[in-house]
């Protein structure tokens, strides 16, 4: 394989690894949280809304890292925001009150907000289109290491260092990365388009303008809020309320919560390049992939909510496993929009789905907390608080599957490894 061919995959190695750290940012306070609320005396409101200050903020940044990926490129955008999360997990490790912690999750929020836009950006300049479906879930699956970082291994090196080092470590981590990102990584390959300041870009009205024409589409408005609805419900589970519903509602060890989490993850990380395989090569179509993974995600939400302090740990795991799994088909969203606009507004097309994807997590995460915190003032941790919060989530998706349906199927040139030869 010569310098060429090896180029690609540098840059989607590298861009990996900083999702990777994405994914374990926004995932990390579920299996901390006993430690947050013994330390700083949390309620499920607050645990919510902190935890949710991360997607906010990640939310509110995807309209301007759109513009910035189209005209400056994901190279300076992704440096300058890693940097910011350095600052936001040494803040989160250090600070001893509730303000302290949001305004760290806050600035993790901004810095990890372009490292999955920009790789996607990436990768529609350095791959070819047809690879972009499989390469999108891959590059989804690979990140979930993080989320797996989240789950068992956290809980080990919070007990062993304590959480606050444990984020003093990632911010290192974090920083070494960015820094290999900044001089290994190029916005384009080498004879296609210059990669320095002096690149001349989009303006931002045409940006502007290409986002406008966007939005006026019905397909955009379903999609993004399918994508709304699809993360926020599984962001809430995974990312937070998945640890204080087995370790405070079931009475379940750390560890073993860990470990559910743990089946989760990895199941994320396997459905992703099945799906991604089965939409690209087997169907060679985006809506109905989407569709399966919604009611599949539905149905193990409804399960879950029939869970006691008498569960089984199989069946749990059993569970767990088919959220991850028809979950990873939520990521067929990115390969659908893009392939309903043209290249030089792709990146706009998917950091504008993206603002309603993270901003879905932010809603559900402090939303569900509410409404527990509401339904049941003495009981929020409980199992019925959380059964209730389960069978919403699960409506919810019902309803988005049945919208879905009514979006287009993106036109794309017949594969030759499935069209028969005469």
């Amino acid at each position: 394989m010569d310098l060429t061919t090896r180029r690609p995959w540098v840059v989607f190695i590298i861009t990996c690894q900083l999702f990777v750290l994405s994914q374990f940012y926004r995932s990390s306070v579920a299996v901390i949280s006993p430690w947050l609320i013994e330390e700083l005396s949390l309620r499920a409101s607050q645990l919510g809304a902190m935890s949710a200050a991360f997607f906010y903020s990640f939310s509110a940044t995807q309209i301007p890292i759109g513009i910035l990926l189209d005209r400056v490129g994901a190279r300076r955008s992704m440096t300058i925001l890693s940097l910011l999360a350095v600052a936001g997990s040494l803040i989160f490790a250090w600070s001893d009150s509730y303000p302290g912690l949001v305004a760290g999750r806050v600035l993790l929020g901004v810095g990890m907000a372009c490292n999955l836009m920009g790789t996607l950006k990436l990768l529609t300049v350095w791959f070819p289109p047809d690879r972009f479906a499989t390469l999108t879930t891959l590059v989804v699956s690979i990140g979930t290491a993080g989320n797996l970082l989240a789950s068992t291994p956290l809980v080990l090196l919070s007990q062993a260092a304590g959480w606050r080092m444990t984020f003093v470590l990632f911010a290192a981590i974090n920083l070494a990365l960015t820094i290999l990102f900044f001089f290994l990584v190029s916005d384009h390959p080498p004879g296609t388009k210059p990669d320095e300041a002096g690149y001349d870009g989009p303006s931002v009205r045409q940006i502007l303008a290409g986002i406008g024409r966007l939005m006026s589409g019905r397909d955009y408005w379903i999609i993004s809020l399918a994508t709304f609805c699809r993360y926020g419900v599984f962001a809430a589970v995974q990312a937070l309320w998945a640890g204080p519903f087995l370790m405070i509602g079931l009475k379940m060890d750390k560890v073993v919560a860990g470990n559910l989490l743990l089946v989760m993850n990895l199941a994320l990380i396997v459905g992703g390049p099945v799906w991604g395989y089965i939409s690209d090569k087997v169907l060679g179509r985006r809506r109905e992939v989407v569709m399966i993974g919604l009611a599949g995600l539905a149905l193990c939400l409804a399960s879950l909510a029939l869970q006691g302090k008498d569960a089984n740990l199989l069946v749990l795991g059993s569970i767990f496993a088919g959220c991850g799994f028809f979950s990873s088909a939520g990521m067929i969203m990115y390969a659908h929009i893009k392939e309903l606009v043209p290249l030089d507004k792709a990146g706009a097309a998917m950091t504008g789905i993206n603002l309603f994807t993270m901003a879905g997590a932010a809603v559900f995460l402090q939303g569900l907390g509410r409404l527990m915190q509401h339904l049941f003032p003495q009981a929020a941790m409980e199992p019925k608080a959380f059964r209730t919060a389960f069978i919403l989530c699960a409506a919810c998706l019902g309803l988005i599957f049945f919208l879905y349906s009514r979006t287009g199927e993106p036109h794309r040139p017949p594969d030759p490894a499935r069209t028969p030869s005469h």
